[in-house]
Order: structure tokens, then C-alpha cells, then sequence
């Protein structure tokens, strides 16, 4: 017998799946629950397993090409003798003979940010094939190998199946492996507009040239379908202004102890929802959804385009230094595209920071499916008055809620920013207990 393998919904909202690599090649025996290909989704690449028993027969959509979702990509067959009767049933056109084309040589997607830059590793997982002895990596790993002369065959792989990544080539090369760009460092002091903010990564712009049209990757693609559906969202915005001197301490107190500006602020966010259980609400045709637990979501720019938002599960439960410690893990795995659908798609708030940028503020758009979204400004020094009538510099930062109309009202939004900000101002040191 003859079986599809389909591309699979690897979230609710992905309509096209992109080949990032096969696993097997054509001929290759294949067990039921074994991975096969590994397929981009909106967010993430995930491996997909078969279903069956058999030899993967044929493959109709190669690395680097697109289909939608539930067309078939490949066929299994459950004998060898079926291969070629596999074969014949491949629509015309789709089937190429497996050339053992170098890996160097497979198409890198336009999308894939400049080599020299090491936070860009995409994560196709890859093995080394027991029949065919093919070797798979991440295209950004086959760019760097090629642009420094090393043979694939000669490294050895650290991700998931023995997957070559582009922090392999480095060390290959005798290089010492660039860390990747978490966005949870706050600017220098010789930058004094975002000291109280969290730095989300810059994205890195791929080189294109003039007059060109560079398509959409996935991840832009599932960007651009989230932000349509928010415009049928009635929504508002209020703005609030914090002053950060207690949380600016605080913050350099326990830097070195691992903590960061963004599990800072994402765990005063939760603490405060528990008192505001409407903001972290959202809206549904039955009437208002309250969520079982506080998911803080943070907006992170990802170096080849498009934005993910990996998430802090429980923020409110979790004490600050195991949230710094998740946090950096889950950026580290988001620019890797190794995060899990729960680990970006289960937020019940969102945060947003531009400050890094010496934004003063900004409007968020909130999305699909919260309630809430705050964006976060610069932080920066103030000249206010005094409660003895004189004048004085505080460092203050200036926060924006966006909120969803059907949910929430402008006094629930406003009693929230109060809130948060009396923390931040009085009671930060809360936040560590």
C-alpha cells in the first residue's frame, strides 16, 4: 500500500508550510513515529514523523519549496517493490531523481539574514542518513561552511539528531562561537534613554538589491494575517508615565546575579494582573474568557524578519531569577526556531519595547486572541518638580496600554497603569520575594 505524507497544521494559524529539509532521502526505510522532513511553520521548524512503516518512495515538494497545508509532500511505500509503483503515481512534474547534490550547494531562502551575524541560526534538524550518508544542516550553517572552507562531512553536529548549526562551523573554524543577541540587556550607561527597558533584538536587514521584491518568509507571512485580523478589533489606548530610579536600583543590584530588565518588568506586569484579572481577560462569542494563569508574552524581532513572542508561562508564580533563566532560554531557542506552539502561542498579555531605539512611546497593536498589550518607551532623565516646589531629575519612562473596547473600559485600563506604576515607583522590591 501506498501512503501520503501530508503537510501538517502546526498551528491554528498556518495556512503554508515550508520545506526547511528531508531527513530521509528517497529508497530510505522508514519506522513509524520516525522524523522525516522538518517543516517551517509560522514560528518554528518542527520535525514531522510518519505515520507508517515503509520506504519513503518519492519526494513531491523539495527543501526550500512551499505547499499549503493537507497537500501531500512525499509518498511511502510499504515495500520496496512498491517504490516504483509509488513512483508512477507522483504527479508529473514533482518527482526529481535524489542527486547528492552538496550541501553547500542547496538554496539558502532569500530571507536569511548576512553570515556574520550569529543569532540568525535557523534549526533544521538534521541527521546523518544511515543509507544515503547525507548530512543536513541549517542553511545559515552551509553558508558559513562554504564562505570559510569547511567540509560538512568533517563536522560534527550539536543540535537535536545531530543537526549541524552555524555555532559548529564557528568552532570547526577555530572561531569562538558568537552568544546570540538576547533582548534583555539594557544599553549601556552612555546611553541613558533605555536603561529601564528591555532591549528587544535589532533585526538584521537582508541585502537586497534595488527595485527588487523580496517575497515574504513564513514568519512574515503569519505577521501579516495576525495584524489584518486585529483591525476588525475595537481598540484604545491609555498612556501612562513611570518614574524607574527604585527599579533602576534594584535592577543593578541583581544584574549580576543574572537578572534581567524584561523578567523585571514581565513579573511586576503579572503581579499586578492578579489584581486586574480583567486586563489579562479576553474577549469570545460566548462573553469574556478569564485565562487559568498569567502568561506574559514579549515581543521579540527576529534577525531574518518578523516578530515572535515566546512566553512567560505562570510569570506571576515564578520567582525573578528563574524567570531571567527562562527567559534567556526561550530567546535563545526562538532565534534558533526551536520553539514549541505553547512556548509562543499561549501568552494572555503581551509586552512590547522599542526603548532601545530612544522611542519616547509608542501605539501597540494588540494581538489576536488578548485583551491587552503594553509598549514600553525609553527611560530616560526628567526634569520635575520636587514635592517641596523645587526642581529636580528623576529618570521616567512612558507606557502605553493597548486594550481590547469589548473587554476592557478606559477606567479598568487607567486603574492598571496606576497600579503598576505605584509598584514600580514604591514597592519594587517586592518583586524579588
Amino acid at each position: 500500500m501506498i501512503h501520503d505524507i501530508f503537510m501538517p497544521a502546526l498551528s491554528s494559524t498556518m495556512t503554508e508550510g515550508k520545506i526547511v529539509s528531508w531527513v530521509k532521502s528517497p529508497g530510505d526505510k522508514v519506522s513509524k513515529g520516525e522524523t522525516v522532513v522538518v517543516v517551517e511553520s509560522d514560528k518554528a521548524d518542527m520535525d514531522v514523523e510518519s505515520f507508517y512503516d515503509g520506504y519513503l518512495a518519492t519526494i513531491l515538494v523539495e527543501a526550500g519549496q512551499e505547499a499549503p497545508v493537507g497537500d501531500a509532500i512525499a509518498l511511502i511505500a510499504e515495500t520496496e517493490e512498491e517504490i516504483a509503483q509509488a513512483k508512477e503515481k507522483a504527479p508529473s512534474g514533482s518527482q526529481k531523481s535524489p542527486e547528492p547534490t552538496p550541501p553547500q550547494k542547496e538554496e539558502t531562502p532569500p530571507s536569511q539574514a548576512p553570515a556574520t551575524t550569529a543569532t540568525a541560526t535557523a534549526t533544521a534538524p538534521a541527521s546523518t542518513n544511515g543509507k544515503s550518508n547525507r548530512i543536513v544542516a541549517s542553511p545559515r550553517a552551509k553558508k558559513l561552511a562554504k564562505q570559510l572552507g569547511i567540509s560538512l562531512n568533517t563536522v560534527e553536529g550539536s543540535g537535536p539528531y545531530g543537526r549541524i548549526v552555524a555555532e559548529d562551523i564557528e568552532k570547526a573554524a577555530g572561531k569562538t562561537p558568537t552568544p546570540p543577541a538576547i533582548p534583555t540587556q539594557t544599553p549601556q550607561p552612555s546611553q541613558p534613554t533605555a536603561t529601564s527597558t528591555p532591549a528587544p533584538a535589532t533585526p538584521t536587514p537582508t541585502p537586497v538589491t534595488a527595485g527588487e521584491t523580496v517575497p515574504l518568509n513564513t514568519l512574515q507571512k503569519a505577521v501579516v494575517q495576525n495584524m489584518v485580523a486585529t483591525l476588525q478589533v475595537p481598540t484604545f489606548h491609555v498612556g501612562y508615565t513611570i518614574t524607574t530610579d527604585e527599579l533602576d536600583k534594584l535592577y543593578k543590584k541583581l544584574k549580576a546575579k543574572g537578572v534581567t530588565m524584561t523578567a523585571l518588568l514581565a513579573k511586576a506586569v503579572a503581579v499586578t494582573l492578579e489584581k486586574h484579572p480583567l486586563v489579562n481577560a479576553n474577549y469570545s462569542e460566548q462573553g469574556i474568557r478569564y485565562p487559568q494563569s498569567i502568561n506574559i508574552a514579549i515581543a521579540v524581532a527576529m534577525p531574518d524578519g518578523g516578530l515572535i513572542t515566546p512566553v512567560l508561562q505562570n510569570a506571576d508564580k515564578v520567582d525573578i531569577y528563574s524567570l531571567s533563566r527562562t527567559w534567556k532560554d526561550l530567546v535563545d531557542r526562538a532565534r534558533a526556531k526551536q520553539l514549541q506552539p505553547e512556548e509562543y502561542n499561549s501568552g494572555t498579555f503581551t509586552l512590547s519595547n522599542l526603548g532601545m531605539f530612544g522611542v519616547d512611546r509608542f501605539d501597540a497593536i494588540l494581538p489576536p486572541g488578548q485583551g491587552s498589550i503594553l509598549a514600553i518607551g525609553a527611560s530616560s532623565p526628567q526634569v520635575v518638580a520636587t514635592p517641596d516646589g523645587l526642581l529636580g531629575v528623576k529618570r521616567q519612562m512612558a507606557v502605553n496600554i493597548t486594550c481590547d473596547h469589548r473587554v476592557i473600559y478606559g477606567s479598568h485600563a487607567a486603574a492598571f497603569l496606576q497600579e503598576f506604576a505605584n509598584l514600580l515607583e514604591t514597592d519594587v522590591q517586592s518583586l524579588t520575594m
